[in-house]
């Protein structure tokens, strides 16, 4: 006699293949996970494997293996000695280089003026033009002057005159006549009066500017109490400000 086997020996047998695939796919993405995630563990014990990585780098370069990115120079120098086409230096604190006015300028009477000039240029090495402004005068710093009060200070008038000193041909001068439209920059008490705009300075001593100073005790000086001038000394100092032009 034919024997049969128990009709639920099949569902057994597939539920069996069905229980021992299943923990296997559900390992496989697990493993699947973490190894995209860049670590693998191994065979439940802690074990990890590291993932391949990349890194790409760049950096500023001047092409030829140095660094890139830098600053310019900037620098702006004096001369006080005519023809004013050399003896350039710096003197970047009060109270600077001595400017010598013309003679007379320690005996003024009322109504009588002295002269001074200074040319300024940017050094040869910088690689940014400049504007300059001339500054108000102030005392000479370390300078002993006979001025209590400030009383002759405050009496003494200024006009400033500017120039471009050209490459060729006869350093200019500083007198008078150097003061007519528009080369005028500033004009009226010495304690106050600055310049009204400001000159540009080409890079690389590419242009020289001149400044023409003129102090003047006014004629209103004249008076009953023009004694308590008398005798007196002063050192003002100007200061050239200088701002580099990108």
């Amino acid at each position: 006699m034919t024997q049969h086997s128990p009709a639920s020996d099949t569902p057994r047998e597939a539920d069996a293949s069905s229980e021992h695939h299943a923990p296997r796919s559900r390992r496989f993405r697990k493993v699947a996970a973490l190894a995209a995630g860049g670590a693998l563990v191994v065979g439940g014990l802690g074990y990890t494997v590291a993932a391949w990585t990349d890194s790409e780098w760049v950096y500023a370069g001047d092409g030829a293996g140095g660094p890139g990115i830098g600053t310019g120079t900037f620098e702006v120098q004096q001369s006080v000695t005519s023809p004013y086409t050399a003896g350039f230096a710096d003197f970047e604190a009060n109270p600077g280089q001595a400017m010598l006015f013309t003679p007379g300028a320690q005996t003024l009477s009322p109504g009588e003026s002295v002269y001074a000039g200074v040319a300024l240029r940017t050094t040869a090495t910088t690689t940014v033009p400049a504007d300059v402004q001339v500054r108000a005068a102030v005392p000479a710093t370390g300078v002993a002057v006979a001025d209590a009060g400030g009383t002759l200070f405050a009496a003494l008038t200024v006009r400033v005159a500017t120039v471009v000193v050209p490459a060729t041909g006869a350093a200019p001068t500083c007198t008078a006549a150097a003061f007519t439209a528009p080369t005028t920059i500033g004009t009226g008490p010495l304690a106050s009066t600055g310049a009204t705009g400001t000159q540009r300075l080409a890079a690389g001593s590419g242009t020289t500017q001149f400044y023409c100073f003129e102090v003047t005790l006014p004629q209103s000086a004249a008076t009953a109490a023009s004694s308590t001038l008398q005798g007196r000394t002063v050192a003002p100092a100007w200061e050239f400000a200088s701002t580099s032009v990108e």
